[in-house]
Protein backbone atom coordinates (compact mmCIF):
# COMPACT_ATOMS: atom_id res chain seq x y z
CA UNK A 1 0.00 0.00 0.00
CA UNK A 2 1.47 2.93 -1.07
CA UNK A 3 0.66 6.89 -0.51
CA UNK A 4 3.34 8.80 -2.32
CA UNK A 5 3.04 12.21 -3.78
CA UNK A 6 4.99 14.98 -5.11
CA UNK A 7 5.02 18.40 -4.22
CA UNK A 8 3.02 19.60 -6.61
CA UNK A 9 -0.21 18.15 -4.76
CA UNK A 10 0.89 17.98 -1.56
CA UNK A 11 -0.50 20.49 -0.75
CA UNK A 12 -3.72 20.21 -2.63
CA UNK A 13 -3.92 16.75 -1.33
CA UNK A 14 -3.29 17.47 2.07
CA UNK A 15 -6.25 19.94 2.33
CA UNK A 16 -8.34 16.60 0.94
CA UNK A 17 -7.54 15.02 3.88
CA UNK A 18 -7.88 17.90 5.93
CA UNK A 19 -11.67 17.96 4.68
CA UNK A 20 -12.20 14.44 5.66
CA UNK A 21 -11.57 14.15 8.79
CA UNK A 22 -12.99 17.54 9.65
CA UNK A 23 -15.86 16.07 10.19
CA UNK A 24 -17.73 17.38 6.90
CA UNK A 25 -18.74 13.86 6.24
CA UNK A 26 -19.94 12.87 9.60
CA UNK A 27 -23.15 14.63 9.19
CA UNK A 28 -26.77 14.01 11.36
CA UNK A 29 -28.90 10.84 9.60
CA UNK A 30 -31.11 12.88 8.11
CA UNK A 31 -31.28 11.35 4.28
CA UNK A 32 -32.02 7.79 3.84
CA UNK A 33 -28.68 6.27 2.64
CA UNK A 34 -26.98 9.24 3.15
CA UNK A 35 -23.27 8.18 4.52
CA UNK A 36 -23.36 7.81 8.57
CA UNK A 37 -19.97 7.47 9.48
CA UNK A 38 -16.88 8.67 7.53
CA UNK A 39 -14.82 5.79 7.17
CA UNK A 40 -15.47 1.98 7.62
CA UNK A 41 -12.11 -0.60 8.74
CA UNK A 42 -12.90 -4.26 8.17
CA UNK A 43 -10.80 -7.03 9.24
CA UNK A 44 -11.78 -10.64 9.14
CA UNK A 45 -11.24 -13.67 7.65
CA UNK A 46 -13.08 -15.07 3.90
CA UNK A 47 -16.42 -13.70 5.14
CA UNK A 48 -15.24 -10.25 4.37
CA UNK A 49 -11.96 -10.64 2.08
CA UNK A 50 -12.41 -8.67 -0.79
CA UNK A 51 -9.31 -8.88 -2.43
CA UNK A 52 -6.29 -9.76 0.03
CA UNK A 53 -5.50 -13.05 -1.00
CA UNK A 54 -5.58 -12.19 -4.73
CA UNK A 55 -1.79 -11.94 -4.71
CA UNK A 56 -0.73 -14.35 -1.71
CA UNK A 57 0.58 -18.03 -2.38
CA UNK A 58 -2.28 -19.37 -1.15
CA UNK A 59 -5.58 -21.97 -1.93
CA UNK A 60 -7.84 -19.47 0.23
CA UNK A 61 -8.93 -16.87 -2.51
CA UNK A 62 -11.64 -16.39 -4.55
CA UNK A 63 -10.57 -14.37 -7.68
CA UNK A 64 -12.22 -16.78 -10.14
CA UNK A 65 -15.63 -18.25 -11.79
CA UNK A 66 -17.99 -19.09 -10.26
CA UNK A 67 -17.16 -16.68 -7.57
CA UNK A 68 -18.72 -13.33 -8.19
CA UNK A 69 -20.98 -14.35 -10.72
CA UNK A 70 -23.68 -12.37 -9.52
CA UNK A 71 -21.48 -9.19 -7.74
CA UNK A 72 -19.99 -7.21 -10.50
CA UNK A 73 -19.12 -4.48 -8.28
CA UNK A 74 -17.53 -5.77 -4.80
CA UNK A 75 -19.04 -5.91 -1.62
CA UNK A 76 -20.59 -2.26 -0.06
CA UNK A 77 -21.53 -0.96 3.39
CA UNK A 78 -24.84 -0.19 1.67
CA UNK A 79 -26.52 0.32 5.38
CA UNK A 80 -24.07 2.44 6.63
CA UNK A 81 -24.37 4.69 3.63
CA UNK A 82 -21.24 3.44 1.48
CA UNK A 83 -22.07 3.47 -2.54
CA UNK A 84 -18.94 2.36 -3.32
CA UNK A 85 -17.24 -0.81 -1.78
CA UNK A 86 -14.23 -0.82 0.94
CA UNK A 87 -10.44 -1.17 -1.16
CA UNK A 88 -8.64 -4.22 0.31
CA UNK A 89 -5.29 -2.65 1.84
CA UNK A 90 -3.39 -4.84 -0.95
CA UNK A 91 -4.41 -1.99 -3.35
CA UNK A 92 -5.67 1.12 -1.58
CA UNK A 93 -3.86 4.04 -2.42
CA UNK A 94 -3.26 8.02 -0.98
CA UNK A 95 -6.59 9.82 0.25
CA UNK A 96 -8.73 6.41 -0.64
CA UNK A 97 -7.94 5.19 2.89
CA UNK A 98 -9.77 8.07 4.43
CA UNK A 99 -13.05 5.67 3.69
CA UNK A 100 -11.72 3.12 5.29
CA UNK A 101 -9.36 -0.16 4.67
CA UNK A 102 -10.46 -3.82 4.30
CA UNK A 103 -8.14 -6.15 5.73
CA UNK A 104 -9.65 -9.27 5.71
CA UNK A 105 -7.91 -12.54 4.48
CA UNK A 106 -9.35 -15.90 4.02
CA UNK A 107 -8.11 -18.47 6.22
CA UNK A 108 -6.99 -15.77 8.78
CA UNK A 109 -7.45 -16.40 12.33
CA UNK A 110 -7.29 -14.93 16.11
CA UNK A 111 -3.77 -17.37 16.13
CA UNK A 112 -0.95 -16.84 13.65
CA UNK A 113 -1.12 -20.68 12.71
CA UNK A 114 -4.65 -21.01 12.00
CA UNK A 115 -5.08 -21.45 8.15
CA UNK A 116 -1.21 -22.35 7.41
CA UNK A 117 -1.64 -25.86 5.66
CA UNK A 118 -3.75 -23.63 2.77
CA UNK A 119 -0.98 -21.30 2.30
CA UNK A 120 -0.25 -17.74 3.48
CA UNK A 121 -2.69 -15.88 4.95
CA UNK A 122 -2.90 -12.40 6.95
CA UNK A 123 -3.44 -13.56 10.65
CA UNK A 124 -5.62 -10.90 13.09
CA UNK A 125 -1.89 -9.70 14.30
CA UNK A 126 -0.63 -9.34 10.16
CA UNK A 127 -3.87 -7.17 9.68
CA UNK A 128 -3.52 -4.88 13.34
CA UNK A 129 0.63 -4.18 11.98
CA UNK A 130 -1.05 -3.30 8.38
CA UNK A 131 -3.62 -0.91 9.96
CA UNK A 132 -0.63 0.67 11.76
CA UNK A 133 0.76 0.87 8.24
CA UNK A 134 -2.15 2.98 7.21
CA UNK A 135 -2.61 5.15 10.13
CA UNK A 136 0.85 5.76 9.46
CA UNK A 137 0.41 6.93 5.89
CA UNK A 138 -2.79 9.37 7.16
CA UNK A 139 -1.07 11.12 9.68
CA UNK A 140 1.68 11.58 6.90
CA UNK A 141 -1.25 12.96 4.76
CA UNK A 142 -2.72 14.90 7.29
CA UNK A 143 0.56 16.22 8.99
CA UNK A 144 -1.11 15.22 12.58
CA UNK A 145 -1.26 12.26 14.53
CA UNK A 146 -3.72 14.10 16.81
CA UNK A 147 -5.87 14.44 14.13
CA UNK A 148 -5.86 11.51 12.64
CA UNK A 149 -6.82 9.67 15.99
CA UNK A 150 -9.90 11.93 16.52
CA UNK A 151 -10.60 10.87 12.98
CA UNK A 152 -9.95 7.30 13.74
CA UNK A 153 -12.80 7.53 16.38
CA UNK A 154 -15.68 8.54 14.42
CA UNK A 155 -15.06 5.66 12.30
CA UNK A 156 -16.69 1.91 12.88
CA UNK A 157 -14.49 -1.21 12.64
CA UNK A 158 -15.73 -4.76 11.85
CA UNK A 159 -13.94 -7.47 13.53
CA UNK A 160 -15.33 -11.30 12.49
CA UNK A 161 -12.78 -13.52 13.41
CA UNK A 162 -12.61 -17.24 15.23
CA UNK A 163 -14.20 -19.71 12.36
CA UNK A 164 -10.33 -20.52 11.12
CA UNK A 165 -9.52 -21.10 14.55
CA UNK A 166 -11.71 -23.91 14.52
CA UNK A 167 -12.11 -25.06 10.80
CA UNK A 168 -8.71 -24.57 9.41
CA UNK A 169 -6.88 -25.77 13.24
CA UNK A 170 -8.87 -27.29 16.05
CA UNK A 171 -10.87 -29.54 13.57
CA UNK A 172 -8.35 -30.55 11.36
CA UNK A 173 -6.04 -32.87 13.98
CA UNK A 174 -3.98 -34.18 11.12
CA UNK A 175 -2.45 -30.90 10.49
CA UNK A 176 -2.67 -28.90 13.67
CA UNK A 177 -2.03 -30.38 17.39
CA UNK A 178 -4.43 -27.96 19.48
CA UNK A 179 -6.99 -30.40 20.02
CA UNK A 180 -4.88 -32.91 21.61
CA UNK A 181 -3.75 -30.42 23.48
CA UNK A 182 -6.72 -28.58 25.14
CA UNK A 183 -10.35 -29.33 25.43
CA UNK A 184 -12.54 -27.33 23.57
CA UNK A 185 -13.23 -25.14 27.04
CA UNK A 186 -9.30 -24.55 27.27
CA UNK A 187 -9.11 -23.83 23.53
CA UNK A 188 -12.12 -21.14 23.72
CA UNK A 189 -10.51 -19.77 26.66
CA UNK A 190 -6.98 -19.17 24.94
CA UNK A 191 -8.73 -18.01 21.91
CA UNK A 192 -10.31 -15.49 24.07
CA UNK A 193 -7.54 -14.04 26.03
CA UNK A 194 -5.53 -13.50 22.86
CA UNK A 195 -8.54 -12.09 21.29
CA UNK A 196 -9.47 -9.51 24.04
CA UNK A 197 -5.39 -8.52 23.97
CA UNK A 198 -5.45 -7.91 19.85
CA UNK A 199 -9.20 -5.43 20.21
CA UNK A 200 -7.14 -3.77 22.49
CA UNK A 201 -3.93 -3.42 20.14
CA UNK A 202 -7.06 -2.23 17.99
CA UNK A 203 -8.56 0.69 21.20
CA UNK A 204 -5.23 1.75 21.46
CA UNK A 205 -4.39 2.35 17.51
CA UNK A 206 -7.34 4.67 17.90
CA UNK A 207 -10.81 2.82 17.28
CA UNK A 208 -13.86 3.41 19.62
CA UNK A 209 -16.60 2.19 17.84
CA UNK A 210 -16.18 -1.66 17.26
CA UNK A 211 -18.58 -4.28 16.27
CA UNK A 212 -17.28 -7.53 16.66
CA UNK A 213 -18.77 -10.20 15.05
CA UNK A 214 -19.72 -14.13 16.66
CA UNK A 215 -18.97 -17.18 14.33
CA UNK A 216 -21.92 -18.89 13.43
CA UNK A 217 -22.62 -22.67 13.17
CA UNK A 218 -19.79 -24.42 11.93
CA UNK A 219 -21.38 -27.72 12.45
CA UNK A 220 -23.88 -27.13 10.04
CA UNK A 221 -21.52 -26.39 7.07
CA UNK A 222 -21.51 -29.19 4.24
CA UNK A 223 -17.88 -29.51 4.15
CA UNK A 224 -18.00 -30.24 7.78
CA UNK A 225 -20.82 -32.16 7.47
CA UNK A 226 -19.24 -34.58 5.15
CA UNK A 227 -16.17 -34.74 7.05
CA UNK A 228 -17.18 -35.64 10.40
CA UNK A 229 -21.26 -36.95 9.66
CA UNK A 230 -23.86 -36.02 11.07
CA UNK A 231 -24.99 -39.76 13.11
CA UNK A 232 -28.73 -38.23 12.23
CA UNK A 233 -28.91 -34.60 13.70
CA UNK A 234 -29.37 -31.83 11.39
CA UNK A 235 -25.65 -30.53 12.19
CA UNK A 236 -22.80 -32.20 13.54
CA UNK A 237 -23.52 -31.41 17.26
CA UNK A 238 -19.72 -31.97 18.88
CA UNK A 239 -18.04 -29.10 16.75
CA UNK A 240 -21.47 -27.09 17.88
CA UNK A 241 -20.99 -27.42 20.89
CA UNK A 242 -17.27 -27.00 21.32
CA UNK A 243 -17.79 -23.59 19.33
CA UNK A 244 -20.25 -22.25 21.69
CA UNK A 245 -17.67 -22.67 24.01
CA UNK A 246 -15.84 -19.79 21.77
CA UNK A 247 -18.85 -17.50 21.58
CA UNK A 248 -20.35 -18.06 25.30
CA UNK A 249 -17.21 -15.81 26.42
CA UNK A 250 -17.66 -12.97 23.95
CA UNK A 251 -19.96 -11.03 25.33
CA UNK A 252 -18.44 -11.13 28.63
CA UNK A 253 -15.39 -9.87 26.86
CA UNK A 254 -17.30 -7.00 25.18
CA UNK A 255 -18.36 -6.25 28.71
CA UNK A 256 -15.02 -6.12 29.98
CA UNK A 257 -13.45 -4.05 26.96
CA UNK A 258 -16.27 -1.40 27.48
CA UNK A 259 -15.89 -1.45 31.52
CA UNK A 260 -12.33 -1.18 31.31
CA UNK A 261 -11.15 0.89 28.03
CA UNK A 262 -12.21 4.77 28.50
CA UNK A 263 -14.90 5.89 25.75
CA UNK A 264 -14.56 2.59 24.36
CA UNK A 265 -18.13 1.12 22.47
CA UNK A 266 -17.97 -2.10 21.51
CA UNK A 267 -20.32 -4.11 20.28
CA UNK A 268 -21.34 -7.77 20.00
CA UNK A 269 -23.04 -8.94 16.78
CA UNK A 270 -24.79 -12.50 17.72
CA UNK A 271 -24.68 -14.58 14.19
CA UNK A 272 -26.58 -17.65 16.08
CA UNK A 273 -29.81 -15.62 17.38
CA UNK A 274 -29.64 -13.88 13.86
CA UNK A 275 -29.49 -17.33 12.42
CA UNK A 276 -32.81 -17.84 9.97
CA UNK A 277 -35.41 -19.91 11.49
CA UNK A 278 -37.62 -20.24 9.05
CA UNK A 279 -35.42 -20.41 5.35
CA UNK A 280 -38.48 -21.55 3.42
CA UNK A 281 -39.75 -17.75 4.48
CA UNK A 282 -37.39 -16.21 2.69
CA UNK A 283 -37.30 -18.61 -0.64
CA UNK A 284 -34.57 -21.11 0.59
CA UNK A 285 -35.43 -24.96 0.06
CA UNK A 286 -31.72 -26.34 -0.20
CA UNK A 287 -29.66 -25.97 3.09
CA UNK A 288 -27.04 -28.29 2.70
CA UNK A 289 -25.53 -28.70 -0.74
CA UNK A 290 -23.11 -26.35 -2.21
CA UNK A 291 -24.71 -24.00 -5.28
CA UNK A 292 -21.52 -23.82 -6.91
CA UNK A 293 -19.07 -27.18 -8.24
CA UNK A 294 -16.49 -28.15 -5.71
CA UNK A 295 -12.87 -28.35 -6.03
CA UNK A 296 -11.56 -31.79 -4.94
CA UNK A 297 -7.56 -30.56 -3.56
CA UNK A 298 -6.56 -28.47 -0.96
CA UNK A 299 -9.27 -25.89 0.21
CA UNK A 300 -11.71 -28.67 -0.34
CA UNK A 301 -15.07 -27.07 0.38
CA UNK A 302 -14.35 -23.67 -2.52
CA UNK A 303 -15.82 -23.89 -5.38
CA UNK A 304 -14.01 -25.61 -8.36
CA UNK A 305 -12.24 -22.75 -10.73
CA UNK A 306 -14.03 -22.46 -13.96
CA UNK A 307 -16.85 -24.97 -12.29
CA UNK A 308 -20.41 -24.47 -12.58
CA UNK A 309 -22.71 -23.14 -10.45
CA UNK A 310 -26.67 -24.00 -9.73
CA UNK A 311 -29.07 -22.20 -11.48
CA UNK A 312 -31.76 -21.42 -8.80
CA UNK A 313 -29.23 -19.56 -6.21
CA UNK A 314 -31.22 -18.15 -4.17
CA UNK A 315 -32.89 -21.29 -3.26
CA UNK A 316 -29.49 -22.33 -1.83
CA UNK A 317 -28.17 -21.53 1.63
CA UNK A 318 -24.93 -22.60 1.00
CA UNK A 319 -22.69 -21.17 -2.27
CA UNK A 320 -19.94 -23.31 -1.60
CA UNK A 321 -18.82 -25.60 1.14
CA UNK A 322 -18.22 -22.43 3.80
CA UNK A 323 -19.51 -19.72 2.70
CA UNK A 324 -23.75 -18.94 2.79
CA UNK A 325 -25.04 -17.50 -0.12
CA UNK A 326 -26.02 -13.80 -0.84
CA UNK A 327 -29.96 -14.08 1.15
CA UNK A 328 -28.42 -15.47 4.28
CA UNK A 329 -25.79 -12.62 4.23
CA UNK A 330 -28.36 -10.13 3.40
CA UNK A 331 -30.65 -11.22 6.49
CA UNK A 332 -27.19 -11.22 8.85
CA UNK A 333 -26.51 -7.76 7.52
CA UNK A 334 -29.82 -5.91 7.88
CA UNK A 335 -29.76 -7.60 11.53
CA UNK A 336 -26.60 -6.31 12.43
CA UNK A 337 -27.42 -2.91 11.80
CA UNK A 338 -31.21 -3.34 13.11
CA UNK A 339 -31.47 -6.05 15.63
CA UNK A 340 -34.67 -7.92 14.59
CA UNK A 341 -34.44 -9.71 18.45
CA UNK A 342 -32.82 -8.91 21.61
CA UNK A 343 -30.27 -11.42 21.36
CA UNK A 344 -29.04 -10.09 17.82
CA UNK A 345 -26.74 -7.58 19.11
CA UNK A 346 -25.21 -6.51 22.57
CA UNK A 347 -25.82 -3.79 24.05
CA UNK A 348 -26.95 -2.02 21.19
CA UNK A 349 -26.93 -2.74 17.10
CA UNK A 350 -24.71 -0.93 14.71
CA UNK A 351 -27.30 1.49 13.66
CA UNK A 352 -27.06 2.87 17.09
CA UNK A 353 -23.55 2.97 17.34
CA UNK A 354 -23.11 4.91 14.21
CA UNK A 355 -25.28 7.60 15.81
CA UNK A 356 -22.40 7.76 18.73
Amino acid sequence: MTSTCNCEVHVRRQQECLRLASGNMLKPLLVKGEQQVPCLFIMGDSTFDNGNNNNLLTAAKANYPPYGIDFPDGPTAELLGFHKYIEPFATVKGVDMFRGVNYASGAAGILDESGIHVGDRISLNRQLRNHKVTISHMSTLLGNKTLTKEYLSKCIYIVEMGNNDYINNYLLPQFYPSSHLYKPEQYATILIQQYSKQLKTLYHYGARKVVVFGIGGIGCVPTEMDLYGTEDSVCVNSIDSAVKKFSDKLKPMIDDLNSNLPNANFIYINSTSIAIRDPPSIGITNLHEPCCEISGTIGAGQCKHGGGACSDRTAHYFWDGFHPSEAPNKVCAERAYTALLSTDAYPFDISQLALL
